[in-house]
């Protein structure tokens, strides 16, 4: 497969500080604790390339250890949010590979979502306009959704010949809207539009155009001011408790809690109600 799933200088390596990072294939910009991902070729309506699907998975990967960075935000360029897979750049070419290239790409997209679901960073996708294909797993993998009343939102792989099991659709979008509506959509390939997105649970709210990435970076700072640690474990734990009986959890929940009892910032979270004032949180 060429250098499509293997692109020059990936992040292999442990990165503690992702502030300075330089992006190839995207948008990147960083500002007091919050990374802001913008894909950005309007044109095409914001579409993935072999190398954007690696970049994104690679930077994901790295987010895991980049201290810097407390919450990320996700979005498109020029009024869009993703139209999926480049039809001529990812379509074509997949229609001429062999089964083992082809595995090789479904898994590494499959990835993409995973480094999402795994990097402790909470994730908020800023959604107008086109959200589809690759795109729409890339916002339902994000933690919390903002959306205009233009945003629609498909699962079209169906429209190519494809199943509609594919990134994870199937496991995490009838968690997040119920196995019916789930089907309808996985199914038909339609869109959903923005206000089903709201009142089936995609989106947490809806903005106007003009106010959205404002209010998702309002959103991100935020939680970049609470208590970090504490953050990533709730996310950890909402992954991980899929997969545990009741039981499980709540004894899982225990552990995790106790754990965060021993940060300074349950004990700067006490003194300051002690002292009438305002936590500061630092994330240790």
């Amino acid at each position: 497969m060429k250098h499509y799933i293997r692109p020059t200088n990936p992040m292999h390596a442990q990165f503690d500080a992702l502030s300075n990072y330089q992006a190839k294939h995207f948008a990147y910009a960083y500002n007091d604790g919050v990374a802001t991902l913008t894909l950005n070729r309007p044109e095409r309506k914001n579409p993935l390339t072999f190398d954007s699907y690696a970049e994104l998975r690679n930077l994901f990967r790295a987010l895991c250890s980049a201290t810097d960075v407390k919450v990320v935000v996700l979005t498109g360029a020029g009024g869009n949010f993703c139209s999926g897979g480049d039809v001529h750049e990812i379509i074509g070419p997949l229609t001429k590979m062999s089964m083992p290239e082809l595995l090789e790409f479904t898994r590494m997209t499959g990835d993409l979502i995973k480094a999402m679901r795994l990097c402790p960073q909470p994730i908020v996708a800023a959604i107008d306009g086109i959200c589809a294909g690759a795109g729409a797993m890339m916002a339902l993998a994000a933690d919390m959704r903002l959306g205009t009343a233009q945003a629609k939102t498909a699962f079209l792989f169906t429209r190519v010949g494809l199943a509609g099991a594919d990134m994870g659709a199937c496991a995490l979008l009838p968690r997040l809207i119920g196995q019916g509506r789930a089907s309808e959509l996985l199914f038909t390939g339609r869109a959903m539009n923005a206000q089903e997105g709201l009142q089936w649970g995609f989106f947490n709210a809806l903005h106007e155009a003009d106010a959205l990435l404002g209010a998702a970076h309002k959103l991100a700072h935020e939680l970049a001011s609470g208590p970090t640690f504490a953050h990533a474990m709730t996310k950890t734990m909402l992954h991980q408790e899929w997969a545990m009986t009741l039981d499980q959890a709540i004894e899982a929940e225990a552990q995790a809690q106790a754990i965060c009892m021993q940060t300074q910032d349950f004990s700067r979270a006490y003194e300051a109600f002690a002292a009438k004032q305002k936590p500061v949180f630092q994330g240790d």
